[in-house]
Order: structure tokens, then C-alpha cells, then sequence
């Protein structure tokens, strides 16, 4: 009790400061508009009469991997409000996509008198959270209404289990109140049961990213603009982090060396350095195409800038070969399934640890590499992108990989079904 206390004497000392830093629009960054009040619970009243189960997802990442489970719990159960928050602009976004479906409002901020007005507005009969965004004003709520709470595609990092471990009485006070605990993998579960989690609210589940249902229509897209390509040889750098774009480029150096030809797909992780990104590029004297001003890519582009945001199975689609950014600098990378789904062959810096799993699933199987720096980057594509013969197989045993862990979806929907009945 006496850790709640602290926190929310910090979190309310800190409210002005939050409300401008972090929710602020910026270049790059767009807003709340009107509705920042939500941020504080203020948010419309459900016309419903029965209370809808609340799904919580954080940003694009989460809420894209949400959307196939949700289509599934409303099919199932078409007679069941779903609410869903998101705390990002770029989220809300992707859950605006299935329309009438659910009710889209901005998560509350951790302040029991915003978390209070938000379920007194809501009243949702559960929460289902995504992946392992807990905030303890939430949980103590949630708690006090006797209501159920499910974390689900839950993982937890090795690093992330010796923090909590350091805090481990108060990870016991906020992990008391969840019901159930979805892991995507045996380690995630080992390493919940390591910070005091009792067996019997935790299952193994599978990662609900294995079961992507990519949009045909993006596909489709994506081939067009292959098609729009050419013949020249691509790669795409996806969410790539500041310190990594250098990186990235001293490698695009290296193998245009020998495939002056070859085109780089370039995906910044976060819209606000796109400008950032662009600036660096020609810089270095690179000529460049940027997406979101549709600039045309010619026989003498290098490098296609793709600064727009929730298209990346389009851009791996048009690609040859994909590295996945976040793993040149200490971020932990990012999520390989989406470039494997689709056949690609996928490369990885040393800084994975985010994603061990599925990163040693596919380096098992020989569908991934991990390279050390920047020059072994260069030398891997260089080397894949002149060898067609040895890069095709590792495509198709990423595609073999995901399809052999897909499952995830009907276990976490029939979890979820089980708990709110």
C-alpha cells in the first residue's frame, strides 16, 4: 500500500508535466485534439446497456496484433460490447479500422481519479490487456469491482524479470490482481512463475503475432510496387533506431559497391525522425524518394524513405530481403514474423533480446542471421542478394516457422470466453 502512495503522490506532483511532454502534438507526433480528455476519464458514457469487455493495446504494434482476436471474440460472441483503449494516436488509428465493431476511447492515465470516472463511464465486466502494460492504479480498480483481469501474448525478457526482481514485493502487490496470465512461450512463463505468479493463473498460449492476417489489400500493394521497382535488387531496413541509421547506411555503402543497383527500403521506427532520417540520407549524399510526398523512385534512387506509418506488409512484400531494426543498438529488436509470414528472409543485429524466442526459432531453422555491426550487415546482404539460390530456401523455411506456431488465436479466445462466462 505504502508503494501506491508514493507512486500517485509522484504521478499527480508530475500531471502537468506529463499532459504537455508526452501527449503534446508535434511534428511527427500527432495529437489528441479534442479528445485529450479522455487521457483523464472524461470520455463519452457507453450507450450499451451491457457492459462490454474492455481490451486494452498500447500503440500500432499491439493493436495490429489485437485486431484478429478481436474480429474472432466478435464473431463468437456478436452480442458482446468490446471496448478498446489504446494509449497512442497511431493505435487508435489501426482499432478506427474495424468500424462499428468496438468502441475506440484513449486508455485513462494512472490516476485513480481518471481510472475511477473511466469505469464509471465504461463499466466493463473484464479487462484484457495486451502484452504487459501494467499500471497498479488500474489493477487496485479493477480489483475493487470484482473484476476479472487477463493479460494476454504476455512476455517478459530476461532483463525485464531481474528488474522486477529487484522490486519483486512490489511486482507481488500489482501481479495479485490478475486473474490470468497468457505467455507467449514456456521461458515467459518461467519467468512470471520466478516473480511469484502461481501456476494455476498462468497458460502458455502461443504469440498471437504467429497468426497474422495480413491485409490481402497491402500485399497486393506491395507486388504493384515491386512491379514499380524493377528487377533491381531490395532490402528493407524496418524500425530502425537513432545510432542505427548510420549503420545502416555505411552498410548500403558497402553493397552498392558491388550492386550499384540495389535499392534500400528505409522504415524509421518513430514518425517524429523521419525528417531527422531524410536530413541524414543526403547528407551522406544518397538520392532519395520519400513516400509520404509520393516522390517517384527512378533508375537513380538509393534509397526510398518509407515515412508514412501501418504499412509494413507492403514494404516487405516489395522487398528481397529484410533486416529488422532495433538490434544494432541495445533496443532489444523488433518483431521478425510479420517479413517471415510473407517468405522473406530475415537478418538481425546482436541487441535481440526482446525477442529471443522467436529469433532463435528462426535462426534454428536457418530462415535468419544475426550480424554483429554494420559491416557484417553489409557483406550478408551483398552475399544474399547475389545468391538467389540461398536466399529463396531461407524464405520459404521463415514461412514454415510461422506456420508451424500458429494456433495462438483460438487458445487466447477460448481462455478469454472461459473467464467471462
Amino acid at each position: 500500500m505504502l508503494y501506491r502512495l508514493l507512486y500517485c503522490l509522484i504521478i499527480y506532483l508530475a500531471l502537468p508535466v506529463v499532459l504537455y511532454i508526452t501527449y503534446r502534438a508535434r511534428p511527427g507526433k500527432p495529437g489528441y485534439g479534442q479528445r485529450w480528455t479522455e487521457l483523464l476519464g472524461w470520455g463519452p458514457r457507453l450507450a450499451s446497456p451491457t457492459p462490454p469487455l474492455w481490451i486494452h493495446t498500447v500503440s500500432v504494434g499491439e493493436s495490429l496484433a489485437a485486431i484478429p482476436l478481436i474480429r474472432a471474440l466478435k464473431a463468437a460472441h456478436p452480442e458482446l460490447p468490446l471496448l478498446v483503449t489504446t494509449t497512442t494516436r497511431t493505435g487508435a488509428d489501426q482499432i478506427a479500422k474495424l468500424g462499428e465493431l468496438v468502441t475506440h476511447r484513449y486508455a485513462p492515465l494512472d490516476y485513480p481519479d481518471a481510472v475511477w470516472r473511466f469505469l464509471q463511464r465504461t463499466r466493463p465486466r473484464a479487462l484484457v490487456i495486451m502484452e504487459t502494460e501494467l499500471w497498479p492504479n488500474w489493477l487496485a480498480a479493477c480489483a475493487r469491482r470484482q473484476m476479472p483481469v487477463v493479460v494476454m501474448n504476455a512476455r517478459l525478457s530476461e532483463r525485464s524479470c531481474q528488474r522486477y526482481q529487484k522490486v519483486q514485493g512490489v511486482f507481488r502487490a500489482m501481479s495479485r490482481h490478475l486473474s490470468l496470465v497468457l505467455c507467449q512461450h514456456r521461458d515467459d512463463e518461467a519467468r512470471f512463475r520466478r516473480l511469484g505468479i502461481p501456476a494455476e493463473r498462468l497458460q502458455v498460449t502461443g504469440s498471437l503475432k504467429f497468426d497474422i492476417q495480413l491485409d490481402q489489400a497491402q500485399i497486393e500493394a506491395g507486388q504493384q510496387l515491386r512491379t514499380h521497382i524493377g528487377a533491381r535488387p531490395v532490402w528493407i531496413a524496418a524500425s530502425t533506431h537513432a545510432g542505427e541509421d548510420e549503420q545502416v547506411l555505411a552498410a548500403l555503402q558497402q553493397v552498392r559497391q558491388q550492386l550499384p543497383q540495389s535499392l534500400l527500403i528505409l522504415v524509421p521506427r518513430h514518425p517524429q525522425r523521419f525528417d531527422a532520417v531524410a536530413a541524414l540520407c543526403q547528407a551522406e549524399g544518397l538520392v532519395l524518394a520519400r513516400r509520404s510526398r509520393e516522390e517517384p523512385i527512378t533508375a537513380e534512387t538509393q534509397i526510398y524513405l518509407a515515412d508514412t506509418m501501418g504499412e509494413m506488409p507492403l514494404l516487405f512484400q516489395a522487398c528481397d530481403l529484410a533486416f529488422m531494426g532495433g538490434s544494432l543498438v541495445p533496443i532489444g529488436g523488433h518483431n521478425l514474423l510479420e517479413p517471415a509470414s510473407l517468405g522473406k528472409p530475415t537478418l538481425i543485429g546482436p541487441h535481440y533480446f526482446n525477442f529471443t524466442d522467436v529469433t532463435r526459432q528462426l535462426c534454428d531453422s536457418k530462415a535468419c542471421i544475426i550480424v554483429e555491426d554494420a559491416q557484417a550487415l553489409g557483406a550478408t546482404v551483398l552475399e544474399l542478394l547475389q545468391d538467389e539460390e540461398k536466399r529463396q530456401p531461407m524464405g520459404m523455411r521463415a514461412f514454415d516457422v510461422v506456420a508451424a506456431n500458429q494456433g495462438a488465436l483460438d487458445k487466447t479466445r477460448q481462455a478469454i470466453t472461459d473467464l467471462i462466462r
